[in-house]
């Protein structure tokens, strides 16, 4: 493992209120997570950052693994003061938070994970798109990217914000998006489902090409007691295209303790 990064990152919500960490998609920046926090910061402390390689955090040399990825949280986490956070991750995000459920399964109250995977190959696919990033950089991937980010209705009916995303996508750095592929490639966390203790929820987007409601059905029966849920309408950045439906589940998954009778609606 490299040593951990000091991730770039921002806070929403109540400082004494439980924190939530909000972690994202190969090629985003926080700012993806921006629909769901008016509603979260009501409840929570919301963290939302950009991966390392990706928006303002720091590019360090690859190669990078998810366990990698999982330490920069932990070191996040240490840096709030926050013994325990819930976590929500979708797609990488998903992959790193889903580590650290099993390897530090201490500093994780609740788990929420969308659009993500255990194993996502063939490993081929991703070493030819980090070696295509590295040569021409992100705007090589960005057409078929946004292809499976969003539906083809979602193109039709909001232009604005899949230009938004390709901006976002564009101006990641191509070192750093290069060196999370090699950890996608590398990864397998089906081993570790099982050692994952946290209240768990996987959120499928039903017409999600890159990680279709399959890969989360293998996660939600690996983990005990996870909860499987299906969004109609929605691809890969299932967040953004049904935001009301994500952001109520979220909710609804998270605030199943005294939270509720701490920080009401």
């Amino acid at each position: 493992m490299s040593p951990p990064v000091a991730l770039h990152h921002v806070v929403d919500g109540p400082d004494g209120a439980p924190v939530l960490v909000l972690s994202g998609s190969l090629g985003s920046a926080l700012e993806m997570w921006e629909p769901q926090v008016p509603a979260l910061a009501r409840h929570f402390r919301v963290v939302r950052y950009d991966l390392r390689g990706h928006g303002r955090s720091p590019v360090p040399p690859a190669p990078y693994d998810i366990a990698d990825l999982g330490a920069d949280l932990i070191a996040l986490l240490d840096r709030l003061g926050a013994a325990r956070a819930h976590l929500c991750g979708l797609s990488l995000g998903g992959m790193l938070s889903m580590w650290t459920a099993a390897n530090h399964p201490e500093r994780v109250d609740r788990l929420v994970v969308l659009c993500t995977s255990a194993l996502l190959g063939p490993p081929e696919l991703w070493v030819e798109r980090a070696a295509l990033v590295a040569a021409r950089g992100t705007v090589a991937v960005a057409d078929g990217v946004l292809s499976r980010w969003f539906t083809p209705a979602l193109h039709a009916r909001d232009p604005a914000l899949v230009a938004r995303m390709r901006a976002m996508l564009v101006a990641t750095p191509a070192a750093g998006y290069a060196a999370c592929c090699g950890a996608i490639q590398r990864m397998d966390l089906r081993a570790d489902l099982a050692a994952i203790r946290a209240p768990a929820l996987a959120i499928a987007g039903a017409e999600d090409p890159s990680t279709p409601p399959a890969h989360l059905s293998r996660i939600a029966g690996a983990i005990a007691g996870c909860r499987l849920a299906v969004v109609d309408g929605a691809a890969h950045l299932c967040n953004l295209e049904q935001p009301e439906r994500v952001t109520a589940l979220i909710l609804e998954h998270l605030l199943e303790r005294s939270d509720r009778e701490r920080f009401p609606a």
